[in-house]
């Protein structure tokens, strides 16, 4: 039974959770870090869809239309802050918050910051810190725009900057 619980069709992205307060896509390469933010996220209700890298989120980011992506920085195929561009350069995602999440350098958050990245979580995090940044974004983009619509405003940066101390 344990294994049911961690292996769903291929069709199916997510556990659907009563409830669902925001859906996530997660981008990174290391199974156990998408499983580790999987289960932080779904136990607060969130619903969870995983990619391995920025190519597999641009292949299913249209149909999963989340809320929030988090993405790694070091991926193969499409690293996750040139993944971030794309997504940014596209009318239909440049309003979904994007936190990178990854043992960042100053220069890969300088980078993040250019093309638009909202929040950054150094690894290893701490998995409150994830649900509140998580959280934080999803209710401000879902709740003043619509579901994936999220006006930039020119403090988003400075906010952003300041998680990448964490």
């Amino acid at each position: 039974m344990g294994k049911r619980r961690t292996r769903w069709p291929g069709s199916t992205y997510a556990r659907v959770v009563p409830s669902t307060s925001g859906r996530v896509l997660v981008v990174d390469d290391n199974k156990v870090i998408r499983q580790l933010i999987r289960v932080n996220l779904e136990l607060e209700g969130i619903e969870v869809v995983t990619a391995a890298d920025g190519a597999e989120c641009l292949e299913v980011v249209h149909q999963v239309r989340p809320d929030l992506i988090t993405l790694d920085v070091v991926m193969p195929r499409l690293d996750g802050l040139r993944t971030a561009g794309r997504l940014r350069s596209d009318p239909r995602t440049a309003g979904i918050p994007l936190v990178i999440v990854s043992a960042c350098t100053q220069h890969e958050v300088d980078s993040g910051l250019d093309v638009g990245v909202d929040a950054f979580l150094a690894k290893p995090f701490e998995p409150q810190e994830l649900v509140r940044v998580v959280q934080s974004l999803v209710s401000s983009s879902t709740g003043s725009t619509g579901s994936t619509g999220r006006v930039r405003g020119p403090g988003d940066a400075e906010a952003a900057a300041g998680h990448a101390g964490s």
